[in-house]
């Protein structure tokens, strides 16, 4: 889903940005200077459709059609094949919401689907199919939510999810973070997001001054896939968020034909551990609709694991893990 943002003088240069984010195939391939050789690709776009940060598109290879960063945004007709495996809720998130929007889930956290909104639209995205229009606690439901948030006091950390919560502005996030500060209960607040990857500009004095406010402990889980996604920019919008006081880790997911070779994900880890940020996750692919295409095995993951834990410190493996409906936590994958 596309954010609505209306242009002023006052408009932040990370929502000019994300206005001016590549929404056609044909445009895509243009800037790379790909010839659009697979002539049905366009259709597979109806349902799901293309959408990245021009930021992004600049540290794609020109005239690589299988380049890491563009073969997870690429639509591509493998979409469009039905696999028994592959539901468009496999996690059966629609069980564990009790009010719009909220899902609790694990014992002591639960998670805010803030909004449907990305800047980047990834294939392999397991909320691809989620019901985001009846499932935002923003629109009509933010006092349900907040009072289940005060009456289940076991619930020591709220999750800012989506869609990416950072496509919402800081106004309106300061604003939520402030009514969950005063629920004595919850810790920390969590908030996982792609922008600070995928646009980094959205790392502003903004966004830096409620977090560095914030009283609660703040975490930051960005999503990086490959060491081609971080560049410069991206290196001073993270060393930014973690001197504002935040935890910064990430998550990544094992995808098949763009980071599902040891080097790739040393060299991963190392940019990361560079840029100020901890390995947390490790996933194997939540079987979504239209993602089979990019499933590697848990065979080859454990071969892959083996050969990152030799290369690299304790602290800069992932867990390697599974999310499952009815775990009580991320389902350890390796050792």
């Amino acid at each position: 889903m596309i954010p609505r943002i209306e242009k002023s003088r006052h408009t932040p240069a990370w929502q000019t940005a994300l206005m001016q984010a590549v929404g056609s195939v044909d445009e895509l391939l243009q800037l790379l200077h790909i010839d659009a050789v697979e002539s049905d690709i366009h259709r597979f776009s109806r349902d799901f459709p293309l959408r990245v940060p021009r930021s992004f598109v600049a540290r794609m290879q020109p005239g690589n059609i299988h380049d890491p960063l563009l073969r997870q945004v690429l639509p591509l007709p493998e979409e469009d094949r039905q696999h028994a495996d592959f539901l468009p809720d496999p996690l059966r998130e629609a069980d564990a919401m009790p009010v719009p929007g909220l899902l609790h889930k694990y014992r002591s956290r639960a998670l805010l689907t803030l909004t449907g909104a990305c800047a980047i639209h990834c294939r392999y995205c397991f909320r691809r199919h989620f019901p985001y229009a009846e499932a935002n606690p923003l629109s009509g439901n933010q006092v349900l939510a907040l009072e289940y948030l005060a009456a289940h006091t076991g619930i020591r950390e709220l999750i800012l999810s989506g869609g990416d919560p950072l496509t919402l502005p800081d106004s309106r996030l300061k604003t939520l973070a402030r009514e969950l500060a005063g629920i004595p209960h919850l810790q920390t607040l969590r908030l996982h997001t792609r922008l600070p990857i995928v646009l980094p500009e959205r790392v502003d004095s903004r966004l830096l001054a409620w977090l560095g406010e914030h009283p609660q402990r703040v975490v930051v889980v960005v999503h990086c896939n490959h060491p081609n996604e971080i560049d410069a920019s991206v290196v001073t919008a993270l060393r930014k968020l973690a001197q504002a006081g935040t935890l910064l880790l990430n998550q990544s997911v094992l995808l098949k034909g763009i980071n599902d070779e040891a080097d790739t994900l040393i060299r991963l880890n190392e940019a990361l551990l560079a840029a100020g940020v901890l390995p947390y996750y490790l996933h194997q692919l939540d079987r979504v609709q239209g993602a089979a295409h990019f499933e590697v095995s848990d065979s080859d993951a454990h071969a892959l694991m083996k050969s990152v834990h030799a290369a690299l410190p304790g602290y800069l493996v992932p867990r390697l893990v599974r999310e499952l409906p009815d775990f009580p936590g991320k389902y350890p994958l390796w050792p």
